[in-house]
């Protein structure tokens, strides 16, 4: 029914050149709906970062869906931290930091910005989540299309996993995890911490489910280079990270979570109402 790969931390100014270049190749060899990266595309956000990142996603076969990392911040430029900490990311990527949307018949993914280019804490690098854009993003995410999986993209878990080997630390992140469980939310794709898993999520049906990638870079915390290959059909949600071996990618490890189910019916879902009409039918 649908597929998506899911890159992440790619850190360009340290990336794996090999690893790279092998995953342009791969997604242009497998049919998919979305490419979608999750962050970090550059190490400190200097300009040949960018600029090869750049490159390297519009090498990627269309559609691409990309969401800023705490990394994708030019790092020693303090006015820019302080004042427009997105500016490059766009510019470079063509895709907004804040309120970016994809929606297909089968498939709509929002993403909501965790990383901040400062903020009043000693480690920026952690996340924080503003609630309003929170939930702008999960009512947006709960009017997808009948049937369709319901993706939010963000760079930091929203809640900490156990035996990863960092943490996001992100303020009102349980709080955002809730909201977007209520709201219907199939997958929280994030990464940062560079390595993947796939963890239900324990609020509201336990149908939401967290799900974590890993790194194209030289950064490896115990794992390999890798990247996720997200599947879906009406029952199911297949995650499988796909992993470097120094000469290829290969499926290495495979997770099957049970997909909740829609119950909303095209045709007996209300039609739109406007302010007028909801006074008259609550009068």
């Amino acid at each position: 029914m649908g597929r998506v790969i899911q890159f992440s931390d790619v850190h360009f100014g340290c990336e794996h050149v090999h690893a790279v270049a092998a995953a342009v190749d791969y997604a242009k060899a497998v049919p998919h709906d979305l490419v979608l990266i999750t962050g970090d595309i550059t190490q400190q956000g200097f300009p040949k970062e960018f600029e090869a990142a750049g490159a390297w996603i519009r090498a990627m076969p269309q559609p691409v869906f990309v969401t800023v990392g705490n990394h994708d911040v030019p790092y020693w430029d303090v006015a820019a931290r302080l004042f427009w900490p997105w500016r490059a990311f766009e510019a470079a990527t063509g895709h907004p930091a804040h309120d970016h949307e994809f929606k297909r018949d089968n498939l709509m993914v929002r993403g909501v910005t965790t990383a901040r280019g400062w903020q009043a804490r000693p480690n920026w690098s952690k996340g924080v989540i503003d609630l309003d854009q929170t939930r702008r993003a999960a009512e947006a995410l709960r009017n997808a299309p009948i049937g369709a999986l319901r993706i939010l993209a963000c760079h930091h878990p929203l809640i900490e996993m156990i035996g990863t080997p960092m943490t996001g630390d992100v303020k009102r992140g349980d709080k955002a995890a809730l909201i977007f469980a209520e709201a219907g939310v199939d997958l929280i794709t994030t990464g940062h911490v560079h390595v993947p898993f796939a963890l239900g999520i324990d609020l509201s049906d336990r149908c939401s489910y967290a799900i974590g990638c890993g790194t194209l870079s030289h950064r490896e915390r115990g794992a390999p280079p890798s990247f996720n290959r997200i599947e879906w059909d009406a029952r199911e949600i297949v995650v499988t990270a796909v992993v470097w071996t120094g000469q290829r990618f290969e499926d290495h490890q495979t997770w099957r979570l049970p997909r909740r189910q829609d119950t909303r019916r095209a045709e007996t879902a209300p039609d739109p109402a406007t302010p007028g009409e909801m006074e008259a039918t609550v009068a």
